[in-house]
């Protein structure tokens, strides 16, 4: 008798719709109205068109008073946009107690559990249980996340069926507070940046929103420049004010002075948003030409003409050096740029350009303040101890005109080349290796092996700099572009802690993620079923799914490869920990 060989459909783009409860009719009200009414409908192609958007990408979702929308610290996937009611942003150091916001920790597995990985994995690698995919298409979305009434999106730790209230809301939010009305957008910075939210947003009286998952915002923003220049006016109408005032050295300024500086600021934006396609391609040329490839923000020996805010994204600080640049330092989201040079002009009276050079690595966002709006009301804000330090006259090698001086001398030049050139510093989580301490011994790899059904989801080899050694292991990137062509967003951040995490159920094995990831970190690999035997769709094929590492989500301990090495040769770091990074380098 022939034996039975497992056999599954490969999910679609839209077979998990974000929300289902969605319909033909909940389409036409959104086209009804302000901004949607505006998009031109044949900008879109025929494989995406703007109907199958709105009824597969977006949700509708009811909250009543004091139902908590969006939390501070959170990774969001989505934006939304107030059609009826409002809601309350906190603002400033306005914290609201972990407690009432329903946080969680991550449910660990326990000792026994852990222990019972040792012995108990399966003979072959990667193999399933067939059964958890016969019910793809009522499978939780994007790893971390399941539906509940409404279409809300719910934490797995909460109750079905829940959600979190703060019912004495004025009590609770005692500091600074703004209040959205309909017709705003807010969450699409975290959506399509894959940061962290910024503020807890808590519904100010029973209303309704429409909730977009940040895969049809882009498409939104990609085809109707209509829905782009709505956003960015939201921003700098209910935002962007708050913004400055958390940024160092604007806190002290009036709400009046804070308006006007807000009207004179300058968006601007620099580089691809999926800069990894030209990073792949151009990571092996010349370094000069790479760096020339570069968009520059701001160029050594001009005039600082403004100071620069990044918004998100990150940034290449070089400086000439012989024939050729150097990189002194990269910057990323909330740190400036200029401060220094117009700091030292507005005091002496001089004109000292820039020092440095400011190159987009990738996409980057940037807010630009007029110098002449600094000049006015920053600069005598600033108390004379915090002012900059003055620059001193140009003769061989500068010193570093950064935020960061402290972290010069400490991380060798050669160092941050290799970081910034190989685009380290996205990571979050980087394995780092010191190969005089590592023995080859591989209990790291046999840990990860045993912690992941007996796969090791890392590589121990990678790029390296003298005996150092940064691993093909993900790095949960601070902007991790693997989630940016997932059309079914099966890879996304776990909503606490930002691990960039996989949905097994609703990966349809495209292999974009890992065609997108600059370092390597995603394998493509074929799954098994209980009897080891490979599952195969029903053209006979066999079914791969995306792997790699979690960093031990679910692990008590943290990540194993970290816990298994004997000779402390391999950490994890975050690369804008550069305190920590240089501690390590010098041990």
């Amino acid at each position: 008798m022939a034996e039975i060989t497992a056999t599954i459909s490969r999910p679609q783009r839209w077979d998990v719709p974000f929300d289902d409860k969605m319909d033909a009719a909940a389409v036409d009200r959104l086209l009804a109205i302000p901004p949607f009414s505006r998009i031109d409908a044949s900008q879109f192609p025929k494989s995406t068109p703007l109907r199958d958007i709105l009824l597969n990408d977006t949700s509708l979702r009811v909250f009543r008073k004091g139902e908590v929308i969006v939390r501070e610290g959170d990774y969001g996937n989505s934006a939304f946009f107030i059609l009826r009611g409002s809601v309350t942003v906190t603002l400033g150091k306005n914290a609201i107690p972990a407690a009432l916001l329903g946080r969680r920790e991550t449910r660990k597995k326990g000792l026994l559990e852990t222990l019972g990985q040792l012995w108990g994995n399966p003979a072959q690698p990667e193999m399933r249980d067939v059964s958890r995919y016969q019910s793809a298409k009522t499978a939780a979305r994007g790893g971390v996340e399941s539906r509940g009434p409404f279409g809300r999106t719910q934490s797995p730790f909460q109750t079905p069926g829940t959600a979190v209230f703060l019912h004495d809301v004025p009590a609770v939010l005692k500091g600074g507070t703004a209040t959205l009305q309909a017709g705003v957008f807010f969450g699409e910075i975290a959506a399509l940046g894959r940061t962290p939210r910024t503020a807890t947003i808590i519904a100010a009286e029973g209303s309704e929103l429409l909730e977009i998952r940040w895969q049809g915002l882009r498409e939104l923003r990609l085809r109707a420049p209509e829905i782009k220049q709505f956003v960015d006016e939201n921003y700098r109408k209910y935002s962007l004010e708050n913004h400055l005032r958390e940024t160092p050295y604007f806190k002290d300024l009036s709400p009046a002075e804070l308006k006007i500086v807000a009207d004179q600021t300058r968006f601007e934006t620099y580089g691809a948003f999926d800069w990894q396609t030209d990073y792949k391609k151009n990571r092996d040329t010349d370094p000069v030409a790479r760096l020339r490839g570069e968009p520059v923000i701001a160029e050594e020996g001009q005039y600082a003409n403004g100071l620069i805010l990044i918004r998100a994204g990150f940034a290449r600080l070089s400086q000439k050096y012989n024939n050729g640049e150097r990189t002194a330092l990269y910057l990323a989201r909330g740190q400036m740029f200029g401060l220094r040079e117009i700091a030292h002009n507005w005091r002496t009276k001089e004109s000292t350009p820039l020092r440095y050079t400011l190159r987009a690595l990738g996409y980057v966002d940037v807010l630009v303040v007029p110098t002449s709006v600094v000049e006015q009301y920053i600069m005598p804000k600033i108390p004379a101890a915090e002012m900059p330090p003055p620059i001193p006259p140009l003769q061989g090698n500068t010193t570093l005109v950064s935020p960061l001086d402290q972290v010069h001398g400490k991380i060798p030049t050669d160092f941050i080349e290799f970081l910034v050139d190989n685009r380290f510093i996205n990571g979050r989580a980087t394995m780092l290796i010191d190969l005089n301490r590592c023995t080859r011994c591989d209990d790291c790899v046999r840990a990860c092996a045993a912690a992941h059904d007996n796969n090791p989801r890392f590589i121990r080899h990678g790029p390296q700099l003298g005996h150092y050694m940064v691993a093909n292991a993900c790095m949960h990137c601070l902007d991790p572009v693997c989630m940016i062509g997932c059309p079914t967003g099966a890879i996304s951040r776990d909503a606490t802690g930002g691990q960039v995490v996989i949905n097994d159920t609703t990966c349809i094995g495209c292999s974009t993620c890992a065609n997108s990831c600059p370092y390597n970190n995603i394998q493509m690999v074929e799954i098994r079923d209980d009897r080891g035997e490979l599952i195969l769709d029903q053209e006979k094929k066999p079914v791969n799914k995306a792997a790699k590492c979690d960093l031990c989500l679910e692990q008590v301990t943290g990540p194993a490869c970290v816990r298994a090495c004997p000779h402390d040769a391999l950490t994890r770091l975050n690369m804008q920990e550069t305190d920590q990074l240089a501690q390590w380098l010098q041990r």
